[in-house]
């Protein structure tokens, strides 16, 4: 063991050796930190400290897992087995399983998960008589699980007049009398949900002093990992099972906090220090990750927080590159920017996809960077989630359009038929398959049919029925006329799935309407685009025909060799050697529902800084001058968090030919124009029709007066390089035909066509 503790440097051995009494260890990003968790329990054990006296708390199961495999081939024996190393709801279901009796249970109680929950409080919902566009089921069952995690139960609740009033206001005096039925159906069908976890086991330890005593003899070591993400509850289970013999590591960032929505209170990791007497207090800020100059961007920018605890992270490893910070004109722009950029450093640093990340603040975001990835042929994973098109609302959506395109689509039909709500059940659209099975026929003819067929259905369901086949056949009407951005943004608006979404309050939701709008964005992106193909007419069509090429490239498969797409969130604990952090703007990063309080302020600082330090050799930032709103293109701003970080480790980049600005948000304290004013030159050119014009460049040749000719080599904002092979067409309506390295041969309309001549 003693030959194995040379791998630690001398920030990393003291705490390891650090073995009795509370301690608590500032880990810097990569510092190290689940190092020393694990050569601490390791050398505990060393000592002669039995596996079963000692506890780790983690975040995730795969840190729990890793933790184990490395202790064990540390001491090349079995008693790692033994540790209670695991999550804070895997370790607490099982004690509640051993201990299950005492509360009433059985031992081998059902864990209800969120689905399970929701399905249960709307059945209560609706068996209570209540209505349910008030007491909307997910918006009580987040309710129900913000009071566990509070530790309010059904009796606590009832003796809290603020609570009561608040509900009252709400128009919901009854979500009381539905939190009891929940607790009690929960009850009664011997089950849990993952809220219980926590708020039963507070409750185990706090009703029956035998069971605290008993875990409190067997825990005389307690560690935790990520103390910064600690909610109130398992602050108080960790203060309560180590309150005995004080033996409490605990490791985090207060820097990296950035889980405040989920409950997560920095104030336990700040406040440590007051909580128990004579706290050793260890810090490791070598950070084995990064480059001195990401290093120091990063400190600059958290130096910015008034709520944090002191250190200075630093680095032996090199200098590095600054940090480049690139402007596009829009979000598409910004995703082609980043496309290229993977695409250049891979070739030129012999780099693999794997290498790239880019982390955005929300998972709307995805779909601009999946599309120029897609387009460049560069394999990619979205992380946390679904690939963007396959994302519930967005498949909801594209089965709108696809029934408009094609009637006889049958999974499109069954999955928007009674969505949004309608009143049209299972027992019905059994009904109608079996008739669309006996005639040989869609069930959308079937349903056309309805009146002219025997079929057991009411008459009010059949006009249901009826409502909904003239919706589509409306839409049928309107696609003739209009390209696919009108359409998409009249079916989302006109069937009821924005209203449906906006009466809702939960994250989930709120995220799917962002979801929504990022579609419509794409899709009208997809339809300007389209305008440079002379036969194309931005349909829905042939943008469903588009969005299939997305899809089919979203296989999954064993493959892991891919650019990696995800929230913020979702990085933190991983690293790249490139990261592209994006989105950069007021309002998108910093989020505009983060902006009322210092505290949401500072966590989205957090947020900011947990992104920066996931890069190891090179960090990229990029904003838009102006993005898609629900189709229409709308001024930005760039996100004060730029402006935070010290000019020295910034390299300014700009995409037209302007002196390299300074600070960026500094032109407010000089002569210069505000920053969020400054725009891309264009010339103002006045073909037939309102067309977007070439940029102006020394390189640029003006290709309305006939100066393009086969031969020449041009770039293309989302195709890229290209040979010009042939010209046909006068006027107006001159056509090139491009052979483009990445798009194949292209023929486009000059007029609208988005080039430069490179050669």
């Amino acid at each position: 063991m003693n030959n194995l503790l040379q791998n630690l440097n001398k920030s990393q051995l003291e705490p390891t050796l650090q073995t009795d009494g509370p301690m608590i260890v500032i880990a810097g990003a990569g510092s190290g930190k689940t190092r020393v968790l694990t050569y601490k329990i390791a050398y505990l054990m060393s000592k002669g400290v039995d596996a079963y006296n000692i506890l780790a708390l983690t975040f995730t199961n795969k840190a729990a897992k890793e933790m184990k495999e490395r202790i064990s081939s540390m001491l090349e024996d079995n008693e790692s087995k033994n540790l209670w190393i695991g999550t804070f709801h895997s370790v607490f279901a099982k004690i509640l399983r051993i201990e299950a009796d005492r509360l009433g249970y059985p031992s081998n109680f059902t864990i209800y998960d969120t689905q399970d929950s929701q399905r249960l409080v709307s059945s209560i919902i609706s068996e209570l008589n209540l209505d349910k566009e008030i007491y909307k089921y997910k918006q009580i069952y987040s309710r129900i699980s913000s009071y566990k995690n509070n530790l309010i139960t059904v009796k606590a609740y009832n003796s809290n007049n603020e609570l009561i009033e608040a509900d009252r206001q709400a128009r919901r005096p009854r979500l009381i009398d539905i939190y009891t039925e929940y607790v009690n159906r929960c009850f009664k069908s011997g089950a849990m949900d993952f809220d219980d976890l926590l708020l039963k086991t507070n409750e185990l330890l706090s009703r029956f002093p035998e069971v605290l005593s008993k875990y409190q003899n067997m825990f005389r070591y307690v560690l935790v990992d990520e103390y910064q993400d600690t909610n109130h509850s398992q602050y108080l289970i960790v203060k309560a099972l180590s309150d005995k013999f004080q033996n409490i590591c605990v490791v985090g960032d207060d820097a990296q906090s950035i889980y405040g929505f989920r409950g997560a209170n920095i104030n336990n990791i700040l406040n440590f220090q007051k909580d128990y007497d004579d706290v050793k207090l260890f810090k490791l800020e070598q950070n084995y990750r990064s480059t001195k100059n990401i290093v120091k961007a990063a400190n600059s920018l958290i130096e910015k927080n008034q709520k944090r605890l002191e250190k200075v992270v630093w680095t032996e490893n090199d200098e590095g590159n600054k940090i480049k910070v690139n402007r596009l004109l829009t979000d598409g722009d910004e995703g082609r920017f980043v496309a290229s950029s993977i695409f250049e450093n891979k070739n030129s640093k012999q780099l693999q996809n794997k290498d790239f990340a880019i982390l955005y603040r929300t998972n709307a975001q995805s779909r601009a960077f999946e599309d120029s990835l897609r387009k460049r042929n560069i394999p990619y994973r979205v992380y946390g989630g679904l690939s963007f098109y396959q994302r519930k609302e967005i498949k909801d959506v594209l089965a709108y359009l696809r029934l408009i395109i094609n009637s006889n689509d049958e999974e499109a039909f069954k999955r928007v038929i009674n969505f949004p709500a309608r009143g049209i059940g299972q027992t019905t659209i059994n009904k109608l398959l079996i008739e669309a099975n006996t005639l040989n026929i869609s069930l959308y003819s079937v349903c056309k049919e309805l009146e002219g067929l025997k079929i057991n259905i009411s008459s009010g369901i059949k006009i249901k029925i009826t409502n909904f086949i003239n919706l589509i056949e409306t839409f049928k009407i309107s696609a003739k006329n209009k390209n696919a951005f009108d359409i998409a943004n009249e079916v989302v608006n006109d069937s009821g799935i924005i209203k449906t979404y906006s009466s809702l309050t939960s994250i989930e939701d709120q995220a799917k309407i962002q979801n929504i709008e990022e579609m419509l964005n794409g899709i009208k992106d997809f339809v300007e685009i389209q305008r440079e193909v002379p036969e194309s007419t931005g349909s829905i069509s042939e943008f469903l025909e588009d969005v299939a090429l997305a899809t089919d490239s979203d296989k999954d498969d064993q493959d892991k060799n891919k650019v990696a797409l995800m929230t913020i969130h979702l990085a933190k604990g991983l690293e790249f050697p490139i990261v592209y952090i994006v989105g950069l703007e007021e309002n998108l990063f910093p989020s505009a529902m983060n902006l009322n309080s210092r505290n949401d302020l500072e966590e989205e600082r957090r947020l900011f800084y947990v992104a920066l330090t996931r890069a190891e050799r090179e960090a990229y930032l990029s904003y838009a001058l102006s993005r898609y709103r629900w189709g229409k293109l709308t001024d930005s701003e760039p996100s004060r968090f730029i402006d935070e970080i010290d000019e020295e480790y910034l390299d300014i980049l700009t995409s037209v030919n302007e002196n390299k600005f300074k600070p960026l948000i500094r032109a407010k304290e000089s002569n210069e124009p505000s920053f969020n004013k400054l725009r891309f030159k264009k010339v103002i050119a006045k073909p037939k029709g309102n067309f977007k014009k070439i940029q102006e460049n020394s390189n640029n040749s003006n290709l309305f007066d006939n100066k393009l000719v086969v031969g020449n080599i041009v770039e293309h904002i989302r195709f890229g390089n290209g040979e010009v092979v042939n010209i046909e067409g006068r006027g107006a309506d001159i056509k090139a035909e491009i052979n483009f390295e990445n798009g194949g041969v292209k023929k486009l309309l000059l007029r609208f066509a988005k080039l430069k001549i490179i050669g």
